[in-house]
């Protein structure tokens, strides 16, 4: 982590085209994670009371939407392994393409379930399986995304570039969140959970045709290209190869990401469900709150990312492991002073 990467700048085009990639890559990871948090705030607020039994009590039903969340999970390392070889093969883009147009269809049939009322316990079924496209298609998404943008990328400032789709993570939370906001704040209770959540799930057919178009505007890097030229067996191989040969970097990797993401998800799911059941606060304020914190994660990224090409990878890893392991000494006696203000 304290060496630069070992690409050279054969793939850079200029900074006119790879601000073009920038945004495709970035609109992507916008689209693809306003569906992946739709989801999980909807897990808390809606799920449990509409596609699992009623009777039990409001926890029961949060644990229960919640199982079929981690669905998503236990997909994606599936679908980063699967979409990782296929696009060493067949090419960044064509994959990142392909990726969207999953995540995109299986969140708007999300939003055409019937409840469980109406078909019993096919809708959590039909909602597990849904779930499972959705989480393949984001983990081939991800890595995808970050690497179509380092492969485009000029050396001295490729934490920076390739920093920008990780900002689209935030990005698309942020546009759940004010999408929530506005259902929530116009609609009734009972309006909102019988049929205008639904609405924000409707709304991804139109972010996924425009993140498809904008994606349909840029090549893979001639990097990638004349590599893969020169490495077709590789390509059939690689993860086999690469499991062999760095074994240990592929887990200090995976522990990386592990701490990170579960710290992650503490901050934009479980805080959701402590508040609504723990602390009973307002939908409104739990979301506005939400908003604020991915608006302060999206301008944070890049910031890192360029100090990641001054000062190395591995000095802005630990600052940012250690401020996010701090978060819950602060944040949950705050949340539990039920001060809106805090």
């Amino acid at each position: 982590m304290t060496a630069r990467n070992h690409l050279d700048d054969k793939g850079f085009r200029g900074r006119a085209y790879l601000r073009r990639v920038v945004a495709a890559s970035m609109a992507g990871t916008v689209v693809e994670w306003y569906e992946f948090f739709l989801y999980g705030t909807a897990a808390t607020l809606v799920f449990g009371k509409v596609f699992f039994p009623p009777g039990g009590n409001e926890l029961d039903a949060i644990l229960a939407a919640f199982v079929t969340y981690a669905v998503g999970f236990a997909a994606r390392p599936l679908g980063g392994i699967v979409f990782g070889q296929l696009g060493d093969r067949y090419g960044r883009k064509k994959l990142l393409q392909l990726s969207l147009l999953l995540v995109g269809t299986t969140t708007f049939l999300m939003g055409c379930l019937p409840t469980f009322g109406q078909i019993g316990y096919w809708a959590p079924t039909l909602l597990v399986v849904l779930r499972f496209v959705q989480g393949f298609a984001v983990g081939g998404e991800w890595g995808g995304a970050i690497l179509l943008v380092a492969e485009h990328s000029p050396n001295r400032s490729r934490g920076f570039w390739a920093s920008w789709p990780q900002a689209g993570v935030p990005g698309g939370n942020m546009l759940a969140t004010a999408v929530l906001l506005v259902l929530t704040s116009a609609l009734p209770d009972a309006s909102f959970l019988s049929w205008g959540w639904r609405v924000a799930f409707w709304l991804s057919a139109v972010v996924v045709l425009i993140g498809y178009y904008i994606r349909t505007k840029v090549t893979d890097a001639p990097i990638f290209l004349a590599a893969r030229e020169q490495a077709s067996q590789t390509a059939r191989y690689g993860l086999v190869e690469v499991l062999r040969r760095y074994p240990r970097g592929v887990l200090t990797a995976m522990g990386l990401r592990l701490g990170e993401n579960t710290m992650y998800y503490l901050v934009v799911t479980f805080s959701i469900t402590y508040l609504k059941v723990q602390v009973h606060a307002n939908t409104t304020v739990i979301l506005w709150w939400l908003l604020a914190a991915h608006a302060v994660h999206f301008a944070v990224i890049p910031l890192a990312g360029h100090l990641s090409d001054r000062v190395g990878r591995r000095p802005v890893y630990l600052v940012g492991a250690i401020a996010a392991g701090s978060w819950g000494f602060f944040a949950f006696p705050m949340m539990n002073s039920r001060d809106n203000a805090i």
